[in-house]
C-alpha cells in the first residue's frame, strides 16, 4: 500500500509541476479559429468577398406570399444587394433554389418553387448578372426549414435561396 501511495504522490507532484509554466497563457502562439476581431479575415463573414458575407450580410433568401411568386419590395431590396455582390465578385456562380410550404400537392409545389426561382433569376438578370452565372432548381415542399402546421412555419418555407459557389475555371 505504501508503494501505491508513493506512486500516486509522485504523479500528483509531476502533474502540478507541469502547470507551473508561466508562458502557457502567452497569446503569441494561439490561433483564433473564429476570425477574431480583425476585419476582413479571408473566408469569414467579415470578408466582403466571401460566401459567408453574402449569406449573412447581403442575405441569401427572399420570402414569398402564399401561392405567389411575385417579388415583394423587401425581396427586391435583398436581390439588389445580391446582384451588386455578384457583379463585384465575378469568381462566383449562383444556384437559385425555389421552395414552397407543405400545403398543396407535390407537383403544384414543385411548379411554384420553379416559378419563384425563375422570378429571382429574372430579377438578377435585369440587374446585370450574366445568365451564364445563374441557374435554378425547384425543391417544392421537399426541403422545409421549419416543420409544423402553422402559418409561422409555412411563411419561412415559402422562399427562394441563392446558393453561391466558385465558378469553374476554363
Amino acid at each position: 500500500m505504501t508503494y501505491l501511495k508513493t506512486i500516486l504522490m509522485l504523479c500528483a507532484g509531476l502533474a502540478l509541476a507541469a502547470c507551473t509554466d508561466p508562458a502557457r497563457f502567452d497569446d503569441s502562439n494561439t490561433v483564433d479559429l473564429n476570425g477574431g476581431s480583425g476585419a476582413g479575415v479571408a473566408g469569414t463573414a467579415s470578408d466582403p468577398t466571401s460566401p459567408a458575407y453574402f449569406q449573412q450580410a447581403v442575405g441569401d433568401r427572399v420570402l414569398f406570399v402564399i401561392d405567389q411568386y411575385t417579388l415583394t419590395p423587401e425581396a427586391r431590396g435583398t436581390l439588389d444587394g445580391q446582384a451588386e455582390w455578384l457583379m463585384t465578385n465575378r469568381d462566383y456562380n449562383a444556384l437559385i433554389e425555389g421552395h414552397a410550404d407543405e400545403q398543396g400537392t407535390r407537383e403544384y409545389n414543385l411548379a411554384l418553387g420553379a416559378r419563384r426561382a425563375n422570378s429571382v433569376q429574372e430579377y438578377l438578370l435585369s440587374r446585370g448578372v450574366p445568365a451564364s452565372r445563374l441557374s435554378t432548381i425547384s425543391y417544392g415542399k421537399e426541403r422545409p426549414i421549419e416543420i409544423c402546421s402553422e402559418e409561422s412555419c409555412y411563411a419561412k418555407n415559402r422562399r427562394a435561396v441563392t446558393v453561391i459557389s466558385i465558378a469553374p475555371t476554363s
